[in-house]
C-alpha cells in the first residue's frame, strides 16, 4: 500500500501464559490517515498498538517504519517513540507525576532537550488539548476526561509524527467525547496520522478515513472506512453495523436517496443535512 508509515508483516505474538494475541498479522497503517482499529475483545487490538511503539517485541515476523524494520537498539527504541506516541486506555496508567506541568514534561525532558524547548513543547501541548489553564493542578484532581487529555498532552510533547490512542472515547460522557474528537480533528489537521482502537461502530464509520478489524489477531478486513464497515463479513464480526447506513438504506427504501456532496452520508450531521437538502430540493420542483 503507498504511502505507508507503519506496517506489520506476518507478525506472531503470545503473552508468556501462552495466549496468542497476533497470529500471522499483516497490515498497513498510512501517513496522514485516520485510522480506525476495530474487532472483539481479545482480537489483537491493543496488543498490535503495543508492538507500534516497541513495548512488545514480535516473536515472529517484521515491523516496519516507512519500509525499515525496527530497530529495538536503546537509541533506536529512544527514537522510535519520539515520532510515534502511543496514549493508553486507563490514564492513570500513564500519569504518575504531581502536577499536570510535570506530567507533560516528562518525556521531551528525558530526550535531553534544553529546559526552554521543553517548556515551550509543554506549553503548547496543553494549549492544543485545552489544558493550559490547569497546568498548575493536582493530577488526582482532575476529572476522567481531563486525565485523558493531559495523557495525549504529555505524547504531544514529544512531537510524534503518529498517535495512536487505545479506546480514547471510553469512560467519557457524550460531551466529553465531542470534546476529545475535536481536539483529534486539530491534530489531524495540522497533519498528524491518527490511529484509535474503538468498539464504537458508529464513530468509526462518521470519523475515520481507514478501518482495519481484526479477528482473532489476525487481518479480518483493511480499507477505506466507508466500504469496510458495510461488508458483511465486518458486521458479522462486529455484531452490528453503522446506524447511519441503517436509516440511509431504509430512507432509500421509501424513495428518499440521501446524498451529501454525491456520497452517503456517514455521521448524524452529514445524514440530517442531506434529510434537509432532499426535502428542499423536492420543494422546488
Amino acid at each position: 500500500m503507498s504511502n505507508a508509515i507503519l506496517s506489520l508483516k506476518d507478525v506472531s505474538y503470545s503473552y508468556p501464559d501462552g495466549t496468542s494475541a497476533l497470529n500471522d498479522c499483516s497490515l498497513t497503517i498510512r501517513r496522514g490517515m485516520r485510522t480506525a482499529v476495530m474487532g472483539a475483545n481479545g482480537a489483537g487490538k491493543t496488543t498490535m498498538f503495543l508492538h507500534l511503539n516497541g513495548i512488545l517485541r514480535s516473536s515472529a515476523g517484521d515491523i516496519q517504519w516507512e519500509g525499515t524494520s525496527l530497530d529495538y537498539s536503546r537509541d533506536g527504541m529512544r527514537e522510535l517513540r519520539s515520532r510515534v506516541g502511543l496514549v493508553f486506555q486507563n490514564p492513570d496508567s500513564q500519569l504518575f507525576s504531581a502536577s499536570v506541568r510535570e506530567d507533560v514534561s516528562f518525556g521531551p525532558m528525558n530526550l535531553g532537550l534544553p529546559k526552554n524547548v521543553v517548556r515551550k513543547r509543554v506549553e503548547e501541548a496543553l494549549l492544543s488539548v485545552g489544558m493550559a489553564e490547569s497546568a498548575d493542578k493536582p493530577v488526582h484532581n482532575l476529572s476522567y476526561g481531563q486525565k485523558k487529555r493531559v495523557c495525549i498532552a504529555g505524547v504531544l510533547a514529544m512531537e510524534p509524527e503518529v498517535l495512536v490512542l487505545d479506546e480514547p472515547m471510553a469512560g467519557l460522557d457524550a460531551a466529553m467525547q465531542e470534546e476529545l474528537t475535536v481536539v483529534l480533528e486539530r491534530l489531524h489537521a495540522a497533519g498528524m496520522t491518527i490511529i484509535i482502537a474503538t468498539h464504537d461502530l458508529d464513530f468509526a464509520y462518521g470519523w475515520a478515513d481507514e478501518a482495519i478489524v481484526l479477528q482473532r489477531g489476525r487481518l479480518l478486513a483493511q480499507g477505506n472506512a466507508a466500504d469496510v464497515l458495510l461488508r458483511p463479513e465486518v458486521q458479522t464480526e462486529l455484531g452490528s453495523s453503522p446506524l447511519v447506513a441503517e436509516i440511509t438504506r431504509s430512507l432509500a427504501l421509501t424513495g428518499m436517496a440521501v446524498r451529501v456532496n454525491g456520497y452517503l452520508p456517514r455521521s448524524r450531521s452529514e445524514l440530517l443535512k442531506a434529510i434537509s437538502e432532499f426535502h428542499r430540493q423536492e420543494n422546488e420542483q
